[in-house]
């Protein structure tokens, strides 16, 4: 059995597998096709595989099709996203015509949307939710019967089948689990590969999945890796510390990409001693939460962390609340200090176009982050995707100007708006996006700022990627809206 996995071309810098719609970064980062390597790693321990990342290696249709007739799969995984749904059905159909491989069709789209994607006769199967598992056992029994294969979807005699869905992994499944680090080494370039708030180069991994945390705008925890909770021990994490530290040498940071590193604060100490007690010298960063204590930063800190990017949201109380986000200014304020205080950096993440934005809390919101004043700023337009309270809360009181994310992005794949309040628009949405980042990031103001990023440990590598964020920031900012 041979299986290949592709995260297909579509734009330039378009980053399939993020937390949104699918975009391209307005920093010009490109993140690893993470969840289609977890996959290749299960899969390998039984069968031929190959990954092949198009975006990251510049490869077109024609490329990937070449490619894949060369290695004769019998099994074709291909991710996708809501933004890039059509065009990925139409490049998994282009590979199924050229090698008559059965496809499978992953990513937060199947979970949503899996009778409109086997609609096409390009699709054999769509994998819903977490789908690591569920493809090695697709591929121990595709050409027999898939209908003790839970979590799939497929066509049976033209007829559409839903088998009942996977219960998600557990911790120990996730221990068990080979490093995703290496499955980097083995079948990608490393250095095709950049975050703005990362050291280049660097690796993403996960050290858990789930979120329990109910903000009502995001999107993994209701169309991928679900709410349940589950996460590596600290000796499994801390091993592959130390494995990157050993076989990816040139790696200057790790970042832990779950989606709140720091909801398990003892296993972000059990993670912290081990890493001291072994001596690993390597730095790393991860997502947050405005409720994380100072003392564990502290802690943190000691053992190599950089960064920490935090969900500020908005400057109200009002909108968090509305968002069910559980934190409130007031947290952030205090865990933006005490990320100072631990000599921490902080990112901080916002977004316009929330439930009950008007201009008034837009202001605030660009008021607070000149408060706070966080080394990288990312300000985001409010995209409601499938699945999620927000997209159901804009369709049923008519705020949705489309149904097809695909609309959600320009033909550079940055956002566009596609919702608008009658008292808050698309357009006024759009343009506090714009002013936000403009003011903080063109502003004399910001030039402290960039001096203490820079003006640390690693400063070097600290202003080579702040420039090559800057010239991709520029482009965004010198392009026109549609």
């Amino acid at each position: 059995m041979k299986i290949y996995l592709l995260n297909p071309p579509f734009l330039p810098n378009f980053v399939r597998c993020g937390r949104w719609q699918g975009a391209a970064a307005r920093s010009g980062g490109l993140d690893y096709p993470k969840w289609l390597a977890y996959a290749t790693g299960v899969l390998e321990e039984d069968f031929n595989v190959k990954l092949v990342d198009a975006p990251a290696r510049k490869l077109g249709t024609e490329d990937v099709i070449g490619d894949a007739k060369k290695f004769r799969p019998d099994l074709i995984v291909v991710d996708s996203n809501f933004s890039s749904l059509s065009n990925d059905i139409n490049v998994a159909a282009s590979l199924k015509e050229h090698t008559e491989a059965q496809t499978v069709l992953v990513g937060p789209p199947t979970s949503q949307f899996p009778d409109k994607i086997l609609e096409s006769d390009g699709i054999d199967i769509v994998a819903r939710f977490e789908y690591d598992i569920a493809l090695k056992e697709i591929a121990g029994v595709y050409e027999e019967d898939l209908k003790g294969v839970k979590g799939i979807s497929y066509k049976e005699s033209r007829k559409i089948v839903h088998n009942p869905d996977r219960e998600f992994t557990t911790s120990e499944d996730l221990d068990k689990m080979p490093f995703v680090s290496r499955i980097y080494k083995e079948h990608l370039n490393i250095k095709d590969y950049f975050l703005s708030q990362s050291l280049y180069p660097e690796v993403q991994i996960f050290t858990g999945r789930g979120c329990p945390h109910k903000c009502t705008f995001c999107s993994w925890p209701v169309t991928l890796m679900g709410r349940k909770y589950r996460v590596r021990s600290a000796e499994n994490i801390t091993d592959e510390f130390e494995y990157i530290t050993k076989e990816l040498p040139e790696v200057k940071e790790i970042f832990i990409e779950d989606d709140t590193f720091t909801i398990n604060k003892k296993l972000v100490r059990d993670v912290c001693d081990g890493i001291r007690k072994r001596k690993i010298d390597i730095t790393w960063s991860c997502n947050a939460r405005a409720d994380l204590d100072y003392e564990t930063m502290k802690q943190m800190k000691d053992a190599g962390c950089r960064l920490l990017i935090v969900g500020c949201e908005s400057g109200s109380n009002e909108i968090l609340k509305n968002i069910k986000k559980g934190t409130n200014i007031e947290q952030t304020k205090t865990f933006a200090k005490d990320v100072k205080k631990a000599r921490l950096l902080m990112h901080g993440d916002f977004i316009i176009g929330l439930p009950g934005e008007t201009k008034e809390t837009a202001e605030k919101t660009l008021k607070f982050i000149k408060e706070l004043k966080p080394n990288i700023l990312q300000i985001a337009i409010a995209s409601p995707i499938p699945g999620t309270e927000f997209y159901r809360w804009c369709k049923e009181n008519g705020y949705l100007l489309t149904e097809n994310l695909e609309e959600s992005i320009d033909e550079n794949g940055f956002q566009k708006c596609i919702v608008s309040y009658p008292e808050f628009t698309k357009e006024d949405i759009e343009n506090y996006v714009d002013r936000g980042l403009k003011e903080y990031y063109l502003s004399p103001s910001y030039i402290p700022v960039a001096m203490s990023n820079v003006l640390r440990k690693n400063g070097l590598h600290e202003l080579k990627g702040m420039i090559k964020s800057a010239k991709v920031f520029m482009k965004y900012v010198g392009r026109g809206r549609k």
